[in-house]
């Protein structure tokens, strides 16, 4: 049992929330309102604007639940009004998260803490989405915050700190970083409960009344090993051909469909490439979104990389440096709507992006870490009346 004690305590009993703030945002002086501001319908689901918080691990759970700073983390961006919010790579099993301190959803009490960000989320009229993964071959590291000593003498977590150094699994038994444990290669048995515990965590997610479901298949976890034939050298029915590649992808968005609603809109984050010689690629994605969007696949989520340790990307990290992959999936004839993310941090930068039509929907991370405000201030940019919740309105009013 892990020595680490959460400073943070539990989420008190269910209280009453106010009615949803409305957040129609209106443009001003008459003007067309710009596109990153206008809502956009996924299924029974609308984002009342196309500014989405990206996952972002913030390792400070305890057994994989949510606490109060992940209600005030992600609270804050309801309140300045981002259209989704999306909950960091939750694990599906315990074994699959990165760290001891990731969250979770493989058991039903993981519930109830999620339900409460959920309402107060809604409450202010933002949505609110989760994404479900396995980290693969990079899980079962010590807790990064909460256990930073140990983290820093040992990085894989033993039996006595909660790690599972004997369980660690991928499709090969093919090490990543120096500082990764060794994995083995995941028997059938094991896949398919892994396919399983991913549609409970759908069923979960449904259950906290999450509106967006998320399957992370990117950034070298485990559906990302398991298409790229750089870390899957399986010779069984899910190695070899593209097509055996992608099998448990195409297995787990199955078994998800099955437990998430038919009104629920679902988004798949992919690796788009593996930027390295003989991995997966590009036009690898675009096909694949083919596939996903016959299997009820509502957008994807274009990153790359983190798969291969000495990946080479063709071009610097700049402003929207993703985007391309994203814009690749829209030429390339899928029916399914994308969303754009990597170095998105300017108001007119990431409008370009909708009004060119390379994306759907935009993704900020880093930015919404540096600055909060980020919605009121793109507004005012863009010359939106401010669409944060009406206590704050006064910040972003026009200067008289």
């Amino acid at each position: 049992m892990s020595p680490n004690t959460n400073p943070l305590p539990p989420f008190p009993a269910p209280t009453p929330i106010a009615a949803p703030t409305p957040f129609a945002a209106v443009a001003e002086d008459g003007k067309p309102l710009p596109l990153l501001f206008t809502p956009l319908k996924l299924r029974g689901v609308t984002l009342h604007n196309r500014i989405g918080v990206s996952p972002m691990c913030q390792f400070s759970s305890t057994d994989g639940f949510i606490n109060m700073f992940h209600a005030a983390h992600l609270g804050k961006y309801a309140l300045y009004g981002a259209g989704l919010i999306i909950v960091e790579a939750t694990a599906v099993h315990p074994h699959g998260r990165i760290s001891t301190s990731c969250t979770g959803l493989w058991k039903d009490e993981h519930i109830a803490p999620l339900r409460e960000i959920a309402d107060f989320v809604h409450s202010q009229g933002s949505k609110l989405g989760i994404q479900i993964f396995h980290a693969g071959r990079k899980s079962g590291y010590n807790g990064y915050y909460l256990d930073p000593a140990h983290r820093n003498a040992e990085p894989i977590a033993d039996a006595a700190h909660g790690g599972w150094p004997a369980d660690i699994i991928a499709p090969s038994a093919i090490k990543g970083l120096p500082t990764d444990g060794e994995p083995r290669e995941a028997t059938l048995d094991e896949i398919a409960e892994l396919v399983a515990a991913f549609g409970q965590a759908a069923r979960r997610a449904n259950e906290a009344g999450l509106d967006v479901l998320e399957v992370h298949g990117a950034h070298g976890y485990l559906i990302n090993e398991f298409l790229s034939p750089l870390t899957n050298q399986r010779t069984d029915k899910y190695g070899g051909s593209f097509e055996n590649r992608i099998r448990f992808l195409v297995e787990v968005v199955r078994e998800v469909r099955k437990f998430w609603p038919a009104d629920k809109p679902l988004f798949v984050r992919l690796s788009c490439s593996d930027w390295a010689e003989g991995g997966w690629t590009s036009d690898d994605t675009v096909q694949l979104s083919k596939v996903l969007a016959e299997l009820d696949v509502d957008v994807i989520d274009c990153s790359s990389g983190a798969n291969i340790p000495s990946e080479k990307p063709a071009h610097a990290y700049g402003p929207g440096w993703n985007v391309p992959f994203s814009e690749a999936i829209k030429q390339g004839g899928a029916k399914i709507h994308t969303a754009a993310v990597g170095g998105i941090t300017d108001a007119e930068h990431a409008e370009s992006i909708l009004q060119d039509g390379k994306a759907d929907i935009v993704l900020l991370a880093r930015e919404f870490l540096r600055n909060p405000t980020w919605v009121p201030q793109a507004a005012q940019k863009l010359g939106v009346k401010a669409p944060a919740t009406i206590q704050y309105r006064a910040g972003f009013a026009p200067k008289k």
